[in-house]
């Protein structure tokens, strides 16, 4: 587990340049900010989270619960998943808005830059983008 990155990803370097590349600027892992947002974009006052689907326990194909140790990583990945929810309502509460790109949306071929653009522009609350 010691080479598994926590940022700078290769989902997160997806996501950023499909932002960038439609003039958005924002600031990367913000540790005064409820769970560290992978981007945030402070002007439209949103938070972008890349989850990886196996750490973050998405149901879908890519997820599926590890054979050994199953006890310690039941656990590990539910902790996560009830971190992610806290930090999400301690966002909403300090009035952020909150996007959530997964891993298996990356994989397909979704446009994800075009998504997040019309959110960041619109005034919804929330995102997701799921595969």
């Amino acid at each position: 587990m010691s080479g598994i990155r926590g940022k700078n990803t290769r989902p997160e370097w997806i996501v950023r340049r499909a932002l960038h590349a439609r003039g958005f600027r924002y600031r990367l892992h913000v540790r005064d900010l409820p769970g560290r947002p992978d981007i945030v974009l402070p002007k439209h006052r949103a938070v972008i989270f890349v989850h990886g689907c196996f750490w973050h326990g998405h149901d879908c194909p890519l997820f599926r619960w590890p054979k050994t140790r199953p006890e310690f990583w039941q656990a590990k990945i539910n902790r996560n998943r009830a971190n992610d929810t806290k930090h999400q309502s301690e966002l909403r509460a300090d009035g952020w808005r909150v996007g959530i790109v997964w891993e298996c949306a990356l994989r397909q071929y979704v446009d994800v830059g075009v998504i997040l653009a019309e959110w960041i522009d619109s005034d919804r609350v929330a995102c997701e983008i799921r595969g």
